[in-house]
Parts: C-alpha cells; structure tokens; sequence
C-alpha cells in the first residue's frame, strides 16, 4: 500500500543516474516528484518512459532555494527528498514505512554511506555524513544560501533513522572540479558579503589542517587509494575557500588589452 509519502527528486542533467534513483523509491512512493532545473541530456526523456512520475521544472538558483519551491508542491503530507545521485536501499524503505505507520517525531536525519568514483568510503570525513530528508511537508523547510543548505523542522521534533541512503558522489574528476568551484566560490562569497577578511594563517594552515583530520585522525587511510585521495581533495577545498576569500579581497583588476595597445600608440606618436 502506498504511503502518504512524496518523493521529491531534484536534478538536472542526470541521465546517468535518474532511472536508478526512481526505481529505488517505486514501491515507497505515493507520490513521485521529479524538479528539474533545466535538463538537456535526455533525462527528462528518461523520466517520462519510466512513467509514474509528476515532473516540475524552474530554474535553480542554489540547492535550498530550489527544493523549497518544490516541498509545497507536494500531494502528501510526508515529504522525502532524495537527489539524483542517491539510492534509497530495502533496507531503508522498510523503516521508512514501519517509522511513518507510527511516527513519533515530525523530521528524521538519515545517515549516508558514501562512494567516491564507485569506492565505499567508510572513514575519513565522510564517515558520519547525515542528512534531514524525511520530514512532514508543511514543517519542513531549508535554511541559508548556499548548497549546503540544511532542513530546519519547526516544531523542533526530530529523530534519525538507522538505516543509510547510498550517495554515489562522483563519478569522474571532471564532475568532482565542477562542483568543487561553485561550492568554494559561494561560501567565499559568502564569507565576503559577511565581511570576514583572508588571514595568512588560514590560508596556510586549513588545507593540511584538514587533510590530517580526514587522512590521520577520522581513519581516512584504511579506505586506500580513495582514501588518500578524498582526504586530499578535502585539504585542497579548504585552501581554495580561503584562496577565493583573499581573490576577492586583493586580486588585482584584469589589464584591458585595448587600453594598453592605445597607450603604446599614444607614446609611440609622442615620440
């Protein structure tokens, strides 16, 4: 029996992973919910010979301000949001459906077990990755202006659930550099509009700081060549947070080749 549950499913360009992620919530699902944002590879396509989905569609600006846009249009009164590159195990399903038979809060964290190019991570900075994803659609709603953006339910009643939502982050570097400039550059923005200024200490210390936390500390190491390789990618997101901090602040403006050329023919004729 289907539960008083919605699905929603933002995405754009997920042709690699749209019809894995719908096919892991069908039996869950009263409700499929698709919010694109613009896709153009096909998956839309994709979405509508899977059938038995509702799709939405609305340019994304960042990730909590699209996903607060599509919760209203949700039928049910629970909400579920699973993104494009998550799976939704059995295991998880069913204690979805025994926790919204009775459930005893109104929102529920759901801890992630993460792949990094196809790789289980299991420690490092990942280990305890969680998310706020379940939760009852008019409580619900994602706070701050980044696409880190974290769902804040109001009547304070939240719970976690013990079963994990499989993340399968990247599949390539090319996809990884993608993400990694627009997740550095909005924070640093961020910082910049709050008015933090760039310290040398920061910028010197965050990336190995970091990398020791994740590689050393947090275990990172036992997951391998991933490992390493996480945790270095880790350290060098700090530092670039901080890098973009300072390009804001002190970056030297662009020399406009045209104004130069006129300048040297301006001498040359002086001449």
């Amino acid at each position: 029996m289907p539960l008083p549950l919605t699905v929603i499913i933002p995405c754009k360009d997920e042709r690699r992973n749209i019809r894995h992620c719908i096919e892991s919530v069908r039996t869950l699902a009263g409700e499929i919910l698709v919010a694109d944002s613009g896709s153009t590879d096909g998956t839309l396509e994709i979405v509508a010979g899977l059938g038995g989905c509702r799709v939405i569609e609305r340019e994304y600006r960042h990730s909590g301000d699209f996903k607060n846009w599509a919760i209203p249009h949700a039928e049910h009164p629970w909400v579920l949001i699973v993104d494009a590159d998550e799976r939704v195990t059995s295991e998880l399903a069913d204690e979805i459906r025994r926790t919204l038979a009775r459930p005893a809060h109104d929102g529920y964290w759901i801890y992630r077990e993460n792949y990094f190019l196809g790789h289980r991570i299991r420690f490092g900075n990942w280990r305890r990755d969680k998310v706020l994803r379940l939760f009852r659609r008019d409580l619900g709603r994602y706070e701050g202006d980044t696409d880190h953006a974290e769902v804040r339910v109001s009547s304070g009643r939240v719970g976690r659930l013990r079963h994990r939502l499989q993340h399968f982050t990247y599949w390539t570097y090319a996809q990884y550099f993608r993400k990694f400039h627009r997740y550095s550059q909005q924070q640093a923005q961020q910082w910049f509009e709050q008015g933090r200024r760039p310290s040398f200490w920061r910028l010197l210390a965050s990336g190995p700081l970091r990398f020791l936390q994740g590689y050393v500390l947090q275990g990172g190491f036992l997951d391998g060549l991933a490992g390493l390789q996480l945790a270095a990618l880790t350290g060098f997101y700090s530092f670039a947070k901080q890098a973009q901090l300072w390009q804001l602040h002190s970056a030297l403006p662009q020399p406009d080749p045209e104004a130069q050329v006129q300048r040297e023919e301006t001498t040359a004729t002086r001449r």
